[in-house]
């Protein structure tokens, strides 16, 4: 497996856990997509456990979302959380319908949250992405409807998302210290990979547009970090997997991993690509100086050419 650290995580650990006081997000209003369940379901349930004040979670299926919702209110709203103060605080967990591929719903989503609701998202982890319908890389093939409908959500979806959420009022004019947590894939970078090749190419190019977003707004601003979430048993790899067939990484591990990369404790992190697998400790020790010194590295580029970095002259 590709790894940057010797330690190569499988299941969660203390550093990455949301009980760690340094990732506390007490306060803090989360934004997921594609949060009905799954990998969405585990990082709602991540963020509770950090302490948010808010959880929102949406996606294209209101009903299923619901249910999702009442399963976190029945685990974490019947004694609140307690604080490192002792007192007890109360999470809110809102469901909302969304649909990535219509511009006036992602609109409609951001003017409730900020006019009707009247709040300030401080997070947004977008985990929603295309379902694809098939396995299989033949390029020649592949249908034309099906790539429209990758690029639709995983590119110019996930973009609006973005876009209204740095766009949000009172974010940028007055509240700083924005999080975008972006999960990625490894298919963008194996070449192989039993992935479509609508998929690939979609998160491939999503991941590039947060590094080069990224490249043009401090961190302090916002943080814009991406990653590999792992091999997950999830609603789509049960349709065609048996569970006993592959070493399946556990859920927690990428849902504390969106915790920690929301985190000022990822902010060195700001604009590159890593795995969820990777020991946070090992790569903040082994790469940091060269993530400070070479600003292609861990972003998308072009293998066996250096990712160069051309300053404006005037």
């Amino acid at each position: 497996m590709t790894s940057l650290t010797s330690t190569y995580h499988r299941d969660t650990y203390p550093t990455i856990s949301p009980t760690n006081p340094s990732l506390n997000q007490t306060g803090k209003t989360i934004l997921i997509t594609g949060g009905g369940g799954g990998l969405g379901f585990h990082i709602a349930r991540s963020f509770s456990q950090a302490g948010a004040s808010r959880i929102i979670i949406v996606s294209r299926r209101l009903e299923f979302l619901q249910e999702t919702a009442e399963k976190l209110r029945a685990e974490f709203e019947p004694g609140g959380l307690e604080t490192e103060t002792g007192t007890r605080t109360r999470i809110e967990f809102v469901a909302r319908e969304v649909n990535l591929l219509d511009e006036s719903s992602v609109t409609s989503l951001w003017e409730f949250l900020n006019s009707e609701l009247g709040v300030v998202v401080d997070v947004l982890v977008l985990n929603a992405a295309y379902r694809y319908k098939r396995l299989g890389t033949d390029v020649l093939n592949m249908d034309v409807r099906e790539l429209e409908e990758a690029f639709g959500i995983n590119v110019t979806g996930n973009f609006l998302m973005v876009q209204k959420f740095i766009k949000q009022p009172r974010a940028l004019g007055g509240k700083k210290g924005l999080n975008v947590v972006n999960v990625s894939s490894a298919s963008i970078q194996i070449h192989g990979a039993n992935a479509p090749v609508e998929y690939t190419v979609t998160k491939s190019t999503f991941t590039q547009i947060m590094g080069r977003l990224a490249d043009q707004l401090p961190v302090t601003d916002v943080q814009i970090v991406s990653f590999h979430p792992g091999l997950l048993y999830a609603e789509e790899a049960a349709k065609r997997w048996d569970k006993s067939s592959r070493n399946w990484d556990e859920m927690a591990l990428p849902a504390d991993f969106a915790v920690w990369a929301a985190s000022s404790e990822a902010s060195w992190l700001h604009g590159r690509y890593v795995w969820a697998h990777w020991d946070v400790e090992e790569l903040k020790e082994n790469i940091s100086k060269r993530v400070e010194e070479e600003h292609g590295f861990l972003k998308i580029g072009v293998e066996g050419l250096p990712t160069t970095y051309l300053q404006a002259h005037g």
